[in-house]
């Protein structure tokens, strides 16, 4: 049995959630999630700090994206993408490394280091 299927099962789960309710969010709210996140931050309630804070993660993944993979022009893209896109990027990236590292979570976070 695989060792990391409840890993990679949360990575599915996680992934398909958000994506699946992005589509619905979009349907309804339209395009204008910058003016309706940015606005939440400036209003300098909850709903913003959980956005900055948010932001931050998104960031700090982008980052990391960028650093493990030597911040190669495919990598800073990527991580460009994974920073704005979140989790419908991030997560399959995480597959796509357990994949290609055998599951060695060591390779997975610093790669060939």
């Amino acid at each position: 049995m695989n060792r990391h299927l409840t890993l990679k099962t949360l990575l599915i789960t996680l992934s398909s959630t958000v994506l699946i309710y992005t589509i619905f969010t979009f349907q309804t709210e339209g395009a204008n999630l910058l003016q309706v996140f940015f606005s939440n931050i400036t209003a300098l309630n909850w709903n913003g700090q959980f956005n900055l804070d948010f932001s931050c993660y998104l960031l700090l993944s982008g980052l990391w994206i960028m650093w493990r993979n030597k911040f190669s022009t495919k990598s800073i893209i990527l991580g460009i993408i994974a920073s704005i896109i979140g989790i419908i990027v991030f997560a399959p990236y995480i597959l796509y490394l357990l994949q290609k590292e055998k599951g060695d979570l060591q390779k997975v976070l610093v790669g060939n280091k």
